[in-house]
């Protein structure tokens, strides 16, 4: 028996949660805060986002969204057109290539590969950027900013988690 068009369009809409909240934190990421220099120091939010849906469900998170996240990252925040895609991208092409690697570790695991991989990420983001548009980023600024993504993976890898326990529970 096939399910109901109210079922198949639930099914649909949880199957996007992972690529609508890291939209979310793609818009979060370039919200005005009345913090100086923030835009320099900014965490990599979109970053955590891909690389937690990455490792938990990739079968929701394909590469052609963290290209598309990427994307429409760069026209917001002003970096040059198609840097974040590229490194987003990279960056989902090197955690599904690990995924066995991934399955079953302990959250400690998950955080110290992302500890390894979001400076990587940050680095070529600035790199890029320094080719692209002769923009050279402090080196002080690009450790504060790969300091705070860091530190911000737990509580916002938590808050992920809950959004998947609840909405994506027997999807």
């Amino acid at each position: 028996m096939r399910p109901g068009l109210l079922q198949r369009l639930d099914t649909k809409l949880r199957h996007a949660v992972p690529g609508l909240l890291t939209l979310a934190f793609v818009i979060l990421s370039v919200a005005p805060l009345r913090v100086p220099d923030y835009a320099l120091i900014a965490p990599g939010l979109v970053l955590i986002a891909l690389f937690y849906w990455t490792v938990h469900r990739p079968d929701l998170l394909h590469p052609w969204h963290a290209c598309v996240l990427g994307l429409f990252d760069d026209i917001l925040s002003g970096t040059p057109i198609g840097i974040n895609g590229l490194v987003l991208t990279l960056v989902h092409w090197a955690v599904t290539s690990q995924h066995t690697f991934f399955r079953g570790k302990s959250f400690a695991v998950i955080w110290l590969a992302f500890a390894l991989l979001a400076p990587a990420a940050i680095a070529l983001i600035a790199l890029l950027s320094f080719v692209a548009a002769r923009a050279m980023i402090d080196p002080v600024v690009l450790l504060v900013q790969a300091l705070l993504t860091i530190a911000l993976y737990p509580p916002l890898a938590w808050l992920l988690g809950r959004a998947q326990r609840f909405l994506l529970s027997g999807v």
